[in-house]
């Protein structure tokens, strides 16, 4: 049980996929502005990673290396990735249209989001058995939706801060989140203690 616990805490804090492994940048600055939509694509990427993991594990140990198919991993992710999107893309649709409107372009976008293919692929990788998958996915889920959510906060304050006309929109923005990753290194010595 503490391999779980420290899989699951150990990929939302320490190996965060958007503040340490900087995967999923372009969701994470174009969608964190506004808290619902942050927390939409959050739900929206936590269920297509699971869902990813829950299908992809077994496809690539049970179909791809016995069969010596290893190398079109990439590819079966992706095909894989991009029909999950399309049946979440299809329900956000007809259940919140207005949270489909939020969303815009990045709903689509998580077909080629790095982080639900970097958990996939990092799965496989660190030869997790399906039930580490799982919970190593849903650490890296949690993990993307922490990343929205306290860079939703940082943005209020820096939108509202007095900043320097060179620094304003884009400069602003990434050296704030560049401040965010930072603090984050401080996650590991707290995990190495209580873990390692």
């Amino acid at each position: 049980m503490t391999g779980f616990i420290a899989i699951l805490i150990t990929a939302i804090f320490v190996e965060n996929y958007v503040l340490s492994k900087f995967l999923a940048i372009c969701s994470f600055l174009g969608v964190s502005k506004n808290l619902k939509s942050a927390m939409g694509m959050s739900v929206a990427v936590i269920f297509v990673m699971m869902a990813a993991t829950a299908v992809t594990w077994p496809i690539y140990y049970f179909l791809l290396e016995p069969n010596n198919l290893s190398y079109l991993q990439t590819i079966v992710f992706i095909l894989v990735i991009a029909a999950l999107v399309q049946f979440v893309e299809m329900f956000i649709k007809k259940s919140s249209p207005s949270l489909y409107n939020a969303l815009g372009i990045y709903l689509p976008l998580i077909t080629t989001n790095c982080a639900v293919l970097g958990a996939v692929v990092l799965n496989i990788t660190k030869s997790y058995t399906f039930a580490e998958s799982m919970v190593n996915t849903l650490g890296a889920g949690l993990g993307y939706m922490v990343a929205m959510f306290l860079f939703n906060g940082v943005r209020s304050k820096v939108d509202n801060a007095d900043v320097p006309a060179s620094f304003k929109g884009v400069p602003i923005t990434l050296c704030a989140a560049s401040i965010v990753s930072i603090s984050f290194m401080g996650f590991t010595g707290l995990v190495n203690g209580l873990f390692g």
